[in-house]
């Protein structure tokens, strides 16, 4: 679940690791006098080029958080200046054991960078924490009855009240797009036991502060480290990932855990080391522009050269083979850059959507182009037997109940790869 906020200018741009406020500058977007609750989610103003629309494949009513395109109305925007509140929270029975501003410290910069490369600059993510110690809440954390899968009523609605009420009058909600809840990592099990960090993004009975639905807030608690020491640089992808549902994108993980995306999606697994969104996702926020897609909707066969995902710039980034009006195969590149580390063996990603599946249930699977094979990576925490599912020159994939071909045919000096598209 998830929500979203407004903006005006209130709070101090946290800068750096060491959590130092600084000023403001002032944005395009400062001073709008349109309520964004008012208007479809994703990038302002996004307008599909009509060659693509066979490619705009919807969900049906009832499914939660679809991975068609474009996003539903009421989550945030991921396109422009988006400013983010962040709030380090403690407990009577958990007050914090560090600084509220070492909390804030384990998730930026990293989160902002991770954003901006990932998004080519489209979004600039402006993390805001105008208060920089721990909001003591008036019940234990215990009182709220929060445990993994916990609804929103009545324990978080209880706690959203509670922080609302503690961080006035030194907040001003309508100066924010989203909502950050650092939670002291000592409340609650550890996220190697129970993963209790969890977001609520569209939600349209939030509590209301300043006038303002709190409408796409994420939780984040305890912390994801294993004891190797990585967690102080990779430990803040869990925010990115939160974040992402705030945007409107879908758990791709399942009750299986990864196995259907592995590391290729930060929203199918964010622990261990880095990775990226798939291409159908940075479409559907935005970070693609419509030149950079090609449809394949039409009998016969095309060809088309894909740039890598990681590399910033132009370039067409994916193909898309629709299938019906709700499914379709997705063709990127994938190889090490930008915010992928793990990938050990560079190619042509291949994966279907399905719109009509619903969050945590599977709406992207990957094919996998060595099946069985064990994978080729032993990184901690990436899903070893999707880690090699990409398509090398010469190897072809087929859905031949569906007639689609889809063969690697070549990669150039510059690391574009040729990708040829048959289809009846």
């Amino acid at each position: 679940m998830r929500q979203q906020i407004r903006r005006g200018r209130r709070g101090a741009l946290l800068a750096g690791a060491t959590a130092v406020a600084l000023a403001l500058t002032m944005t395009a977007s400062t001073g709008r006098t349109v309520d964004s609750r008012t208007t479809a989610a994703g990038p302002v103003a996004l307008a599909r080029a009509t060659s693509l629309g066979s490619c705009m494949i919807r969900g049906t009513l009832g499914v939660q958080m679809s991975e068609g395109v474009p996003t539903a109305s009421g989550y945030a925007r991921s396109t422009g200046t988006v400013h983010a509140l962040n709030l380090m929270v403690d407990f009577p029975d958990a007050p914090g054991e560090d600084s509220a501003t070492d909390r804030l410290a384990e998730f930026f910069p990293q989160t902002q960078r991770w954003f901006a490369t990932a998004s080519y600059g489209k979004l600039d993510y402006v993390p805001e924490a105008p208060v920089e110690h721990w909001l003591r809440m008036p019940k234990a954390f215990s009182a709220y009855g929060i445990e993994r899968g916990a609804p929103f009523d009545p324990g978080y609605r209880e706690l959203v009240d509670d922080i609302v009420a503690t961080a006035d009058p030194d907040v001003d909600f309508r100066d924010y797009d989203l909502v950050n809840i650092l939670v002291t990592p000592n409340a609650g099990p550890s996220a190697l036991d129970t993963v209790l960090s969890v977001t609520f993004a569209g939600n349209h009975d939030a509590p209301v502060a300043d006038g303002v639905p709190l409408s796409n807030v994420s939780f984040v608690y305890s912390r994801q480290d294993d004891g190797s020491g990585s967690y102080a640089e990779t430990g803040y992808r869990v925010l990115p990932h939160e974040n992402g549902h705030v945007f409107g994108l879908p758990d791709l993980y399942t009750q299986d855990g990864g196995g259907a995306v592995g590391h290729w999606d930060i929203m199918s697994e964010d622990w261990g080391v880095g990775n990226d969104l798939l291409g159908w996702h940075k479409w559907k926020l935005g970070w693609l522009d419509d030149s950079q897609i090609r449809c394949a909707a039409q009998p016969g066969t095309t060809q088309h050269v894909l740039s890598p995902m990681g590399a910033q710039g132009g370039g067409t980034k994916m193909a898309f083979v629709p299938l019906t009006g709700r499914t379709g195969y997705a063709v990127e590149v994938r190889t090490p850059g930008g915010n992928d580390e793990a990938v050990c063996r560079p190619g042509v990603l291949i994966y279907r959507v399905d719109a009509d599946v619903d969050t945590g249930h599977g709406p992207v699977t990957v094919e996998d182009a060595t099946p069985d094979s064990g994978g080729c990576t032993r990184r901690p925490n990436v899903h070893a037997e999707l880690s090699d599912a990409t398509w090398r020159p010469g190897e072809v994939f087929r859905d031949r109940r569906s007639g689609v071909r889809i063969a690697v045919t070549g990669v150039d000096a510059s690391g574009d790869y040729r990708v040829s598209v048959t289809r009846k």
